[in-house]
C-alpha cells in the first residue's frame, strides 16, 4: 500500500474533520509498519519526542494507549498533509527548543531520552499556578506577531507541547479501535429516551457517534 499517495489523494477537496478519522483507518490497516515506521514530516529526534509524549498523555492501562492506535504516525501525517506551513514551522521550532531543554537538563540528546525523563521535563511545563496557566493559554490564542520578542521561545515551546496533546487526543478518540472498543458505538441507534442519565444508558462511557 502506498500510504502517502493514498493520503494525498484523500485529503484533496475533503474537509479537515472528514479526513482525520479516515487517516486513522488507513493507519490501522498498515500494521506491518507500526514498530518501524519512517516519518514523512517528523525528524528522527521529533519521532522520539512525539512517541514518548503521546505515551505519557495517553498511556496503556486497562484500555489501549495512544501507541496502540498509531497516534504518533497520525500526528506525523496530519502535519505533513493538512497543517499550514506556518504551523509546521512553529512545530519544528518548538520541538527543537524542547530537545535543547532536555539535553541541558539531562546532559544527553533527546534521541537517547526515555519516557520517564521526558515526563519529568513535561511536568515542569504543566505543573503551573492558576495565574501562570492562564498566561500560557492567553498567549496561545494570540498570533505570533503579537507576542513580545522576549516571550517568543516560551510561546513556541508551549505551541509544540499543546499541539502534540491536541492531536494525541484527537487521533486517539477518532480512531476506529477506540471508537468501537472503548467508547459506546451504535451506528444504528434505537429508540430515543429523554432525561436518562449517562450511567443508565452507557455505564458512564461517552458515545462515539
Amino acid at each position: 500500500m502506498n500510504r502517502r499517495t493514498a493520503l494525498k489523494n484523500l485529503t484533496m477537496g475533503l474537509g479537515y474533520a472528514v479526513a482525520a478519522p479516515t487517516i486513522m483507518n488507513i493507519l490501522a490497516s498498515c500494521t506491518a509498519e507500526t514498530k518501524s515506521w519512517t516519518p514523512v514530516f517528523l525528524s528522527e529526534d521529533e519521532k522520539v519526542m512525539v512517541t514518548h509524549l503521546v505515551d505519557i498523555i495517553i498511556p496503556e492501562t486497562e484500555t489501549p494507549g495512544a501507541l496502540a492506535v498509531n497516534v504518533p504516525q497520525f500526528i506525523d501525517l496530519m502535519y505533513q498533509n493538512l497543517e499550514k506551513e506556518d504551523n509546521q514551522k512553529l512545530f519544528k521550532q518548538g520541538a527543537n527548543l524542547f530537545a535543547n531543554k532536555f539535553e541541558t537538563k539531562f546532559n544527553t540528546p533527546i534521541s537517547k531520552g526515555n519516557k520517564n525523563d521526558i515526563a519529568v521535563l513535561v511536568s515542569e511545563y504543566f505543573n503551573l499556578s492558576h495565574e501562570d496557566s492562564q498566561f500560557v493559554l492567553h498567549q496561545q490564542k494570540l498570533a505570533i506577531q503579537d507576542i513580545p520578542a522576549e516571550n517568543i521561545k516560551h510561546y513556541t515551546l508551549y505551541k509544540f507541547l499543546l499541539s502534540v496533546r491536541y492531536y494525541a487526543l484527537f487521533g486517539y478518540y477518532t480512531s476506529e479501535k477506540i471508537g468501537k472498543e472503548v467508547l459506546v458505538y451504535d451506528p444504528i441507534p434505537g429508540a430515543y429516551h429523554g432525561c436518562v442519565s449517562l450511567d443508565e444508558t452507557t455505564n458512564g462511557k461517552t458515545w462515539t457517534l
